[in-house]
């Protein structure tokens, strides 16, 4: 076996005895040829979107049987074509965060921007500054897109460390397949986290938090982001 990288440099893509690797950047011939002749009515019909769960599912059983971590996959779609996909890797990588829709999220983004690092001063691919949504309370009048305009399909309802990556990310919808209580059956119990995250911080029960501890001190980096006249809001 031997490891190649994705569109993006961090998410490790493996090749098995040269075998293709697990996530083919475009859809094939036929299926292109058959999109173009699409409707948006029938590329936003149920029946059209259940392909999109249905691989997310694949990925996830080939996450299982290869070794490569729990059995989560994800695909991200734009405009009824995948432009990511994505498989839990914790266990091929011993990275903790390398969760389904994480690395669905990192290979889009890859294949969406023409390199690698961007930089602030950076204005192309998913970093291009949209003005907010009529109605928003966001703060700012404008932020770059991001996946903004994409959906993303997974076999199992997000943990909220992905459900936070997914708004980040600026997805405009989530399908999924199990619930949490789906998962917590087989020792996935990402429920208890999402009730953790309504106590208080001094009142969590998985972590110990300390806040504002050296707040004056961390505030620094605040104003040097506020300081920052060129800055680029995301």
């Amino acid at each position: 076996m031997i490891y190649e990288h994705a569109a993006h440099p961090s998410v490790p893509v493996l090749r098995e005895n040269n075998k293709p690797a697990p996530f083919p950047p475009e859809q094939t011939h036929n299926q292109h040829r058959k999109h173009k002749h699409m409707s948006t009515t029938d590329i936003e019909s149920n029946e059209y979107k259940k392909q999109f769960l249905h691989e997310a599912t694949r990925l996830a059983i080939e996450s299982v049987e290869k070794g490569w971590g729990g059995p989560f996959g994800a695909v991200i779609v734009r405009d009824g074509k995948i432009i990511g996909r994505g498989q839990n890797r914790v266990l091929l990588t011993g990275i903790p965060v390398f969760h389904a829709e994480v690395t669905a999220i990192m290979d889009a983004c890859g294949r969406i921007n023409s390199k690698a690092l961007l930089g602030s001063d950076y204005y192309e691919g998913n970093l291009k500054m949209i003005p907010r949504p009529e109605g928003s309370p966001d703060p700012v009048p404008e932020r770059a897109q991001m996946l903004k305009g994409c959906d993303l399909y997974v076999n199992g309802a997000p943990c909220p460390m992905c459900m936070s990556a997914i708004y980040w990310a600026r997805i405009d919808r989530v399908y999924f397949g199990t619930r949490l209580s789906d998962t917590s059956k087989i020792g996935f119990d990402d429920e208890f986290q999402y009730i953790d995250f309504k106590l208080p911080w001094e009142e969590r029960k998985a972590i110990k938090c300390f806040p504002d501890f050296e707040r004056e001190f961390a505030l620094k980096a605040c104003e040097a982001w506020q300081n920052k006249k060129d800055r680029h809001p995301y």
